[in-house]
């Protein structure tokens, strides 16, 4: 499989992109990556990291800032590494992109490069969340439409519980509605709307509504909400995440007797950081485009870039994305 990778996005470029590409063609044999930047702005010793025989640069002398407007972004900056790395893919070039620059860029380069899959109204941006128990969770959208239709929300637990089933190996994913109750009546009409499309599809394991304190509980496999409601909370719980490791941390490191109880408990604390490290789960694509866009977190380190890179080429290998086209063709016709 053929990756193309947008190495000046994100806040650790070019280094984290650089070195996950490298980990990646190391780890498999068979993927191949572009590394699409400005080589002249890298450094020689992250260049020597990407002298590979399955890796190859791509030029691009332009980068889109995370403060610019998306879509002007888009339209003015043809040269840029974010667009470059998406047209590779709309020119058969790439089977798949990458990327950890400005998420609306990115969003809009999706649309107006790649398009929509046929039948799919809005796409989504998908995150992985961790869970408490089970392998996570698929949550989408998390801020690529802000003000959709309820059966917009039944195409996102479609695509999210093929793309679970296909890329995760889970043989019939859960699907819930993020909603401020359980009841089928909670909840705003597009809510209500939504869950009476899902329950309704056969092919679709649809749990019902699920609250946000469940949220991170392995209730569900898949959790569909807008995209305002699900920004807010992806946001919320990274912050909550981050500052409560952050008091923990100084807590244990208070004084000799702090330490000491530290030093036992060290191996239990690791396993619990890697758990809610988002850097270990990687990127999550962008569904609902008519071919195979990831995004990374801003903030983005090597291992992040890695573990996105093998997603992306499982999604590839398993043909997912025709799986979800036939899908969303056979619901449109219905």
């Amino acid at each position: 499989m053929k990756i193309a990778v947008d190495v000046m996005g994100g806040d650790l470029a070019p280094k984290a992109a650089i070195q996950g590409a490298r980990a990646a063609v190391i780890k498999r044999e068979d993927i191949n990556i572009f590394l699409v930047g400005d080589r002249s702005a890298v450094p020689e010793s992250l260049l020597s990291l990407a002298t590979h025989a399955r890796i190859e640069w791509v030029e691009a002398s332009e980068i889109i800032d995370t403060a610019e407007a998306p879509v002007q972004a888009v339209r003015q900056k043809q040269d840029s590494s974010l667009v470059r790395t998406v047209r590779l893919v709309r020119d058969g070039e790439a089977d798949a992109a990458i990327s950890a620059g400005n998420t609306g860029a990115l969003m809009a380069a999706g649309l107006f490069v790649l398009g929509r899959l046929s039948g799919i109204e809005r796409p989504a941006l998908s995150a992985i969340l961790p869970s408490f128990h089970g392998w996570g969770v698929l949550m989408l959208d998390v801020g690529a439409n802000l003000d959709p239709r309820p059966y917009q929300l039944y195409q996102y637990g479609v695509m999210g519980s093929i793309y679970c089933r296909e890329v995760y190996g889970i043989e019939n994913p859960k699907v819930a509605l993020l909603n401020v109750g359980i009841e089928p009546e909670k909840g705003p009409a597009l809510v209500r709307e939504a869950h009476q499309l899902l329950e309704k599809d056969p092919e679709v394991n649809f749990v019902g509504n699920l609250e946000p304190r469940e949220l991170l509980q392995g209730q569900a496999d898949v959790v569909v909400t807008e995209g305002f409601a699900g920004n807010v909370a992806l946001k919320a719980i990274e912050g909550a995440a981050r500052d409560i490791f952050r008091e923990v941390r100084a807590a244990l490191l208070g004084g000799m007797r702090q330490k000491l109880g530290a030093l036992l408990i060290k191996d239990g604390l690791r396993r619990l950081r890697n758990r809610w490290d988002y850097q270990e789960q990687g990127g999550a694509p962008l569904l609902g485009l008519n071919q195979i866009l990831y995004k990374c977190h801003g903030s983005s380190d090597e291992r992040a870039f890695y573990r996105t890179l093998l997603r992306a080429d499982d999604y590839c290998r398993h043909d997912s994305q025709n799986r979800i086209r036939e899908r969303i063709k056979e619901g449109a016709e219905a």
